[in-house]
């Protein structure tokens, strides 16, 4: 068994690519813990921080197919839910709105966009309906499953629907907001339980300086 020097915080007999990965993974754990000790306050993505986002292509309130491509130069803030959430989802997006309106003209900068997760209770019409409620400015997204699984894998959002509800059921499913930059890359994670103030704190800090 290799033992550890005390005096140099190494392992007898390790080679220095193990003592290497050993101090990487040490790291690692602190990070994480680190992280969730700030309350995983807006965790910024660079192209060489987390491999997420990605194309997607889903429908419109209008029927009309939307793409990444539509929101080419500018920010976009989106957020994963469905209709028939009962409390996290209606209360992000009004917070969200709230804080978009907070942030003026650099809000404006922003595009928030809701995806629903569950395309079999929400056409495009009904997912259209629901986030009119909280401000004409957010793009309701939904399609089929087969076009919604992509975009799922792209995010890393896990789903998972309660069986034996009906038409009522409801659906589990991870919840952030995604802001990504106009060219469709991750600048940056924010909690949902997040205020509108500490919302527009995190995007006045992760926005271009106008």
């Amino acid at each position: 068994m290799k033992r550890q020097d005390r005096r140099t915080g190494t392992r007898k007999g390790a080679t220095p690519q193990q003592d290497r990965r050993a101090f990487l993974l040490i790291a690692g754990v602190a990070v994480v813990l680190l992280a969730g000790a700030a309350g995983f306050r807006a965790l910024v993505g660079t192209r060489h921080g987390p491999d997420i986002g990605g194309p997607f292509g889903l429908t419109n309130a209008n029927g009309r197919l939307v793409t990444q491509a539509d929101f080419k130069g500018r920010y976009t803030l989106i957020y994963f839910g469905y209709t028939h959430c009962v409390d996290v989802c209606p209360l992000t997006l009004a917070t969200v709105s709230a804080a978009l309106d907070e942030l003026g003209p650099k809000g404006r900068s922003v595009t928030p966009i809701f995806i629903s997760v569950d395309p079999e209770r929400d056409t495009p019409q009904v997912v259209g309906t629901y986030v009119s409620r909280f401000s004409p400015d957010i793009v309701g997204l939904s399609g089929t499953q087969a076009q919604l699984g992509p975009v799922l894998d792209e995010f890393h959002v896990t789903v998972r629907r309660h069986a034996g509800q009906g038409a009522s059921g409801l659906v589990d499913h991870s919840s952030l907001l995604y802001l990504m930059d106009g060219h469709n890359h991750l600048v940056g994670m924010i909690p949902v339980d997040s205020s509108a103030h500490e919302i527009a704190t995190d995007l006045a800090r992760m926005l271009p300086a106008s």
